[in-house]
């Protein structure tokens, strides 16, 4: 892959009308983020818009319940024909490989390829004072990443969703098939803002993410297709052969 093809930008607007016209300003991008506020604003018929376009569609809802709840719902967001999905690792092994076996049988049902179903495994909004203190998790963070990506895999998930400062540790003892998906990347000219967790999107390919997500030095910069041509430049220049 391309470096543009392994940067998600995330679709962080409350209607159907402001993602359109953010996908229609920015046509190189082609794989964008579609979460929980803009999922319920817009609903499915959003998904079918995208992949009209012909654009790729990481479905960030991150399911965490029951596992037939689970499985109930992977099974319907698995007949979207989207290219990612993601499940709390939290919920268990049981609910994990419900979903997965469920995302598959919903993509078969639809003719479509089934999703890549990506075990959350710690948002990267917290720190680890808060895993610590509020959590009660007796865990350093990157310690508590490595098992939740580790009950991923041994669940039949085929990724992880982590920060991009955990991910070369995950490199260390996952497969190099084992997809990485980081958010909280922040090139060095770019606000860190609610992310705690940060690395440059080139530290984060060179520690070995799969795809960065990077949405607001994007889309909230003045020229925002620059902005994305800059990202693209300073990671393709550093990581060609």
């Amino acid at each position: 892959m391309t470096v543009d093809q392994r940067i998600i930008v995330p679709l962080d607007v409350p209607s159907a009308s402001a993602a359109l016209a953010l996908v229609e300003a920015l046509p190189q991008v082609s794989f964008w983020k579609v979460g929980l506020e803009l999922f319920v604003s817009a609903g499915p018929a959003l998904i079918e818009a995208l992949r009209a376009r012909q654009k790729r569609v990481f479905l960030d809802l991150k399911f965490h319940d029951i596992p037939n709840t689970m499985a109930g719902a992977c099974a319907a967001a698995g007949r979207y024909g989207v290219d990612l999905l993601t499940v709390h690792t939290a919920a268990g092994k049981e609910a994990l490989v419900a979903a997965q076996t469920a995302a598959i049988a919903g993509a078969e049902a639809a003719g479509v390829e089934p999703p890549i179903v990506l075990g959350v495994t710690l948002l990267t909004s917290i720190a680890p004072n808060v895993l610590a203190e509020e959590l009660k998790i007796p865990l350093e963070s990157t310690s508590y990443v490595l098992q939740m990506a580790r009950l991923a895999q041994d669940s039949g998930l085929q990724g992880a969703v982590c920060s991009p400062q955990e991910a070369s540790q995950l490199r260390r003892f996952l497969p190099a098939e084992f997809a990485l998906v980081c958010p909280g990347v922040r090139p060095t000219w770019a606000s860190s803002q609610d992310q705690r967790r940060t690395l440059t999107p080139l530290q984060a390919l060179q520690a070995g993410a799969t795809y960065l997500v990077i949405g607001r030095p994007i889309t909230a910069a003045p020229d925002p297709a620059a902005a994305f041509r800059r990202i693209c430049e300073e990671c393709s220049a550093a990581i060609a052969p």
